[in-house]
């Protein structure tokens, strides 16, 4: 069964600093249509304008993962951890029993333009923790984050992988998705078909888990990255 989120349709606000748009409900945009889709609860595509950002503010329970597409993103945090990710790094923070940070515009004359996840850890009360890493981007399918860490990936504690992926025009990718596992699609640029589902920029795309395991057909009409998520979705806590 598929749960398909048009781009055009997600939650939208534009601050003057933050053009922000919301695949699942988040701050002041709620629809109980659109809640989340297994432990993966936010995926916010946000440009912040040059000086801009957010002052420090709290989190707990919960594994956050930043994307950062262009421009370059400040992080500073109570664990004493600051720098400046671009496109070339991937961040994960564990909230766990609770995290402060702030993020803002790393330049003063250009835009940054990242998208942020999270997604619901597998236990309250984990100790909080940060990670930072290079990843290089090539054909096919990326690791960025997954449970058990593996080819380099980020660490997060949930039965998930993370992937981005990046298909030249006319290429095809077979995955096969794990027994009972649920996966989503974030088209990023570009325009992808997932199992004959014709998916555009921004456009979401769910797939419910299955009792066997289910191979994906991924095929791109021109260059297109993407974001695909495989996880267990008996995993998401109410």
């Amino acid at each position: 069964m598929f749960y398909i989120r048009p781009g055009q349709d997600r939650g939208h606000a534009n601050f003057g600093w933050l053009d922000t748009w919301h695949s699942f409900s988040f701050g002041h945009y709620f629809d109980p249509g659109h809640m989340g889709f297994g432990p993966l609860r936010v995926i916010n595509d946000d440009r912040i304008a040059p000086g801009g950002g957010f002052g420090e503010h709290g989190h707990r329970d919960m594994e956050i993962v930043t994307v950062v597409l262009e421009g370059k993103l400040a992080h500073k945090d109570s664990m004493g951890n600051g720098s400046a990710i671009g496109p070339a790094e991937v961040q994960r923070m564990t909230a766990g029993t609770g995290i402060r940070h702030s993020e803002f515009n790393g330049s003063e004359t250009a835009p940054v333009h990242l998208l942020q996840i999270w997604l619901l850890p597998e236990a309250e009360g984990l100790t909080p923790g940060y990670e930072e890493k290079q990843i290089a981007l090539e054909e096919g399918l990326n690791l960025l984050a997954s449970r058990d860490a593996r080819d380099g990936s980020l660490l997060i504690h949930q039965q998930a992988d993370l992937y981005r992926g990046r298909l030249s025009d006319r290429a095809d990718e077979i995955y096969a998705l794990k027994p009972g596992h649920a996966a989503y699609f974030h088209v990023i640029s570009g325009n992808l078909k997932v199992n004959g589902v014709a998916l555009g920029e921004t456009d979401g795309l769910g797939i419910e888990p299955q009792q066997d395991s289910l191979n994906l057909t991924m095929n791109a009409a021109g260059d297109v990255d993407f974001l695909l998520f495989d996880m267990n979705i008996a995993e998401a806590r109410p």
